[in-house]
């Protein structure tokens, strides 16, 4: 299987996670308007599933270094199959909220709220995991993009696109899904040798197996969660299963790009967290809040017409994520 061997390629795995995590809604974007979220949920969660299939029998399976996806996942303990397919459970739940805010209040807020929670305590949670790279330069960048993540509530409460009712609604969602994605990465990377992917611990899996797994988990949970809200939405009028069916195939479509654009991210993620440690890969690959951030003030407009006191909140924020996550990659070269 293809393997990382290199500090520096690892971090370019993460920083390629992080424009992928950063962009995948876009595609959600993209159809606004005439596609409900949750019928273009159901094609994102298949587009993850699918690349994650396709990624473990292609560069999970070539090469004489580590175990190939099938040998791998036939010998695979059952706690640790347990243990990525909880962390798919988990992830749908938080990224399904983080979805409904994106349609609702925007990248710009959304992904800045949600995800840079989940990367504040994501970072923390998989650093006690796995104690690699340097403790003070990595909550340093922690506590900067703790302070990006206030002015960014601060300028969306204040910006002219949010309503006080609905702002407090979605920011709440928002944090409601930060909170839930910092838990799903170390259940993925507990099923994982992190420390030797050429030639693991018997009853471990490669980041290829654990991605299937994980997948799996998003899919099967998404028939839980996904059903509920399109009864019981947290906007809008309640939906049938056959509305998705009477989607076509370009709406159907771009929901499955934007999950392999996710996948891709995710497996590059996973693939660098054998040299990066989980740390410095999850917290790097979660500074896509500020490829989001981008698309959504830059390309999306979404707070046109706010002012310059939120221009310049705004402003502060992308410089915090910057100095943040700069110097949680630093960190790691300790």
């Amino acid at each position: 299987m293809f393997i990382v061997h290199n500090y520096i390629i690892a971090v370019i795995f993460c920083v390629i996670t992080m424009i992928c995590w950063g962009s995948w809604a876009n595609t959600q974007k993209l159809v606004q308007g005439r596609w409900r979220f949750e019928l273009f949920y159901w094609d994102y969660v298949i587009g993850v599933f699918l690349f994650s299939l396709v990624a473990a029998l292609t560069l999970g399976s070539i090469g004489d270094q580590g175990r190939s996806f099938l040998t791998d996942i036939s010998q695979a303990d059952s706690r640790n199959i347990g243990s990525a397919f909880i962390g798919g459970i988990i992830f749908n739940l938080a990224n399904i909220l983080l979805t409904a805010a994106i349609a609702n209040a925007g990248m710009a807020m959304a992904f800045p709220i949600g995800i840079g929670i989940a990367l504040i305590l994501g970072v923390i949670l998989n650093y006690l995991l796995l104690s690699k790279g340097n403790p003070a330069l990595l909550f340093s960048g922690v506590a900067c993009i703790l302070l990006a993540i206030i002015l960014n509530a601060i300028a969306y409460r204040k910006s002219s696109s949010s309503t006080q009712g609905t702002s407090y609604k979605w920011i709440f969602i928002s944090v409601v899904s930060g909170l839930l994605m910092s838990l799903f990465y170390p259940f993925v990377a507990n099923g994982m040798d992190l420390q030797n992917f050429v030639a693991p611990e018997v009853g471990k899996m490669t980041p290829y197996s654990a991605f299937v797994i994980f997948a799996t988990g998003i899919l099967v949970s998404n028939f839980i969660f996904n059903s509920v809200l399109m009864k019981k939405p947290l906007s809008g009028s309640a939906l049938s299963y056959g509305e998705y069916f009477r989607g076509n195939l370009k709406l159907h479509l771009v929901g499955v790009l934007g999950g392999c654009i996710w996948g891709l991210g995710n497996l590059f993620n996973l693939i660098a967290a054998g040299k990066a440690g989980p740390a410095i890969s999850y917290g790097l690959g979660q500074g896509a809040t500020l490829v989001a951030a981008f698309w959504g003030v830059v390309i999306w407009k979404e707070f046109k017409g706010s002012g310059a006191k939120i221009n310049a909140l705004i402003g502060w924020m992308f410089l915090l994520f910057v100095v943040g996550i700069v110097t949680i990659v630093y960190a790691g070269m300790d």
